[in-house]
């Protein structure tokens, strides 16, 4: 496992903050913040990406009994369509930030871009997931958070097989939503079915 680290500073609160399902074709896109004590460890705790689902699960036992503080938020498939997928993204993290019962004085963001909240001074981290404990912990939430919605959305919406691919466009999906049309839950901004090659024969 990676070894992460504590804190960009110390001696101050930092609230890591994360999103999962940016890349999706359906469902909403789900952030996490998270403050964690500087105290604060775990010897599975990476980046989400890196793994398994059971760890995951762990993990987020782990962290939402043991953080500071942490919350989760999301954006719907119709806002995502209505505002774009990056400001989705930025409001998901604002709305996680907004819930929070600790008011944190910094802001470590996991990628290249963010959106100011409020007046609290943030700092971009390319591959944060990976560098950070609570931009790690973020992600863990975010994700494991996503994938329970997707599953319960998976119950009304079968035929996409969303308790496998979480709304991912892998070829089943797309297959599904050729078979089936889009469902309400599907982002219709996206690309959903790559466009038919057209052969001219003129």
């Amino acid at each position: 496992m990676a070894r992460l680290k504590n804190f960009k500073a110390k001696g101050r609160l930092e609230a890591g903050c994360d999103e999962a399902g940016r890349g999706c074709l359906a469902g909403p896109v789900y952030a996490a913040a998270v403050i964690l004590k500087p105290g604060f460890r775990h010897k599975l705790l990476d980046d989400s990406k890196k793994l398994t689902e059971k760890q995951r699960d762990e993990l987020r036992i782990y962290i939402e009994e043991k953080a500071l503080a942490w919350a989760v938020a999301s954006v719907s498939a119709a806002e995502i369509d209505e505002i774009n997928i990056l400001k989705a993204s930025f409001l998901a993290m604002h709305r996680a930030l907004d819930q929070l019962k600790t008011r944190p004085e910094f802001l470590l963001i996991d990628g290249n871009r963010f959106t100011p909240y409020q007046d609290l001074e943030h700092s971009c981290e390319i591959k944060g997931d990976g560098r950070f404990k609570s931009i790690a912990a973020a992600s863990i939430l975010a994700k494991t958070h996503r994938d329970e919605a997707m599953l319960k959305l998976a119950k009304d919406y079968p035929q996409y097989q969303w308790e496998r691919n979480k709304g991912y466009p892998t070829q089943a999906h797309r297959q599904a939503i050729r078979e089936h049309g889009a469902s309400p839950w599907h982002r219709q901004s996206f690309t959903l079915l790559p466009p038919q090659l057209k052969l001219d024969l003129d």
